[in-house]
């Protein structure tokens, strides 16, 4: 039997349907009428992190780095010939994605939906490996490791992360090693999907011109019963403090790229710090923000210049990331200025625009279906809501801030990552 929940916002006036399928998937319905394109994401909270664990209980099992992106690719290729030239058929536009934290597959498309949604549903359910597929596979992803070991933007970020995480395996490169994919068996790919790829361990959501029952006809055919599972994913205990503040690597760039961290202490993010969050990182990086145009007027940033918050299953961390002719000039100019808010407190027309800027974004955000489902997908994982969040930063206050950022972006636990020209 489908339990099924409409969810209505009464600030925006749109609705969601939640449906709790009698296969042990949730589905997330945003119906948009009217709107030409459509848009599916169906995930698994199983990502590069999740290298030991354990299912119901029993032993823990350590895994080969990078298997869950391993597997990523290897769930395309069917029995009966290659998802992607399925799509190719239908027209739609389709891909996935692995992160730290999650696996995804996805695709839009303005006709033919059905057949799209069908194959989604199909090729996630039906893995299908043998020596010989994987075999080929290491060499594929061998190459995209090295692709990515000559990529700027990668290595200053990981080298960010190796000096902030001591034991944690978000340090570790999500496509894992050439060393690590060659222990990847068939057996191995199978262990891991069927621990991970159970639908009670999946989310399915879906944005368009859609109705429930669109959904359900597909669903109800397409979708396999699974036994719920426990699974429990271990990391070796994590430090407060980072390993070390400063790391370059010499790199043919034309401008230095950095990116600073911020390393918090491991939590569980709640609805209403997320939004609180949200606006302090408008505050820091918005360009209508006092220290981007303190950092721009001093030249030390271009439009690169971005923060985000960074948290998943035993990590936490703010991390600010741009171009700098001076990343070590800029990266002083943010901390001083993180100090100074903190102790002077946050200007109210400051608090204001951003919170503004915060609520608009997350508003205007509902006009695109493959943000929705994507927010969807990645809110199911966190226990967060669509319409909640949006709420929650209506109703964030300037003391709210100040007292979130009290306690946060402590600036003698950070570590600034350069990649800088080998000139």
């Amino acid at each position: 039997m489908n339990n099924i929940t409409e969810v209505k916002s009464a600030r925006t006036g749109d609705k969601y349907y939640k449906i709790e399928h009698s296969s042990g998937l949730t589905i997330y319905l945003y119906p948009k009428p009217d709107y030409n394109s459509k848009y599916a994401i169906f995930g698994t909270r199983y990502g590069s992190v999740n290298n030991a664990f354990s299912l119901d209980g029993g032993e823990v099992r350590r895994v080969p780095d990078g298997i869950a992106h391993y597997l990523e690719h290897k769930m395309f290729e069917c029995e009966d010939g290659d998802a992607f030239v399925k799509y190719a058929k239908t027209g739609a536009n389709a891909n996935a994605y692995t992160s730290f934290d999650k696996t995804c597959y996805l695709f839009s498309c303005t006709d033919n939906f059905d057949e799209s949604f069908k194959i989604l549903l199909d090729f996630v359910q039906r893995p299908y490996f043998t020596e010989q597929t994987v075999a080929k596979e290491q060499g594929i992803i061998g190459q995209e490791i090295r692709m990515y070991d000559d990529s700027a933007e990668w290595r200053v970020m990981f080298n960010m992360l190796e000096n902030m995480y001591h034991t944690h395996p978000v340090q570790l490169d999500i496509a894992g090693t050439v060393e690590s994919i060659a222990k990847i068996t068939p057996e191995l790919l199978y262990d891991c999907y069927y621990t991970f790829y159970n639908l009670n361990n999946m989310v399915l959501a879906v944005a368009g011109d859609l109705s429930v029952d669109d959904i359900l006809k597909t669903a109800d055919e397409m979708l396999k019963p699974c036994e719920k599972h426990s699974i429990e994913s271990f990391f070796e205990d994590e430090p407060y403090e980072i390993v070390s503040d400063y790391v370059e690597q010499k790199f043919p760039v034309s401008v230095p790229l950095f990116n600073l961290g911020f390393k918090e202490k491991a939590h569980k993010v709640s609805q209403k710090e997320l939004a609180e969050i949200e606006i302090i990182i408008s505050i820091l990086s918005s360009p209508s923000s006092e220290l981007y145009k303190m950092l721009d007027d001093a030249q030390l940033i271009n439009q690169s210049f971005d923060c985000e918050y960074f948290n998943g299953p035993g990590y936490n961390a703010f991390l600010f990331s741009g171009e700098s002719r001076a990343p070590k000039q800029a990266a002083e100019m943010i901390k001083k200025y993180i100090n100074s808010i903190k102790e002077n407190g946050i200007a109210p027309e400051d608090f204001e625009i951003a919170r503004r800027e915060v609520y608009g974004d997350a508003v205007s955000g509902l006009n695109s279906v493959d943000n929705i489902a994507n927010t969807m997908a990645d809110f199911h994982f966190n226990n967060l809501d669509i319409f909640g969040i949006i709420d929650d930063i209506a109703a964030t206050t300037a003391e709210d801030v100040s007292r979130r950022l009290s306690g946060i972006l402590d600036t003698d636990n950070s570590t600034l990552s350069v990649v800088t020209s080998e000139e």
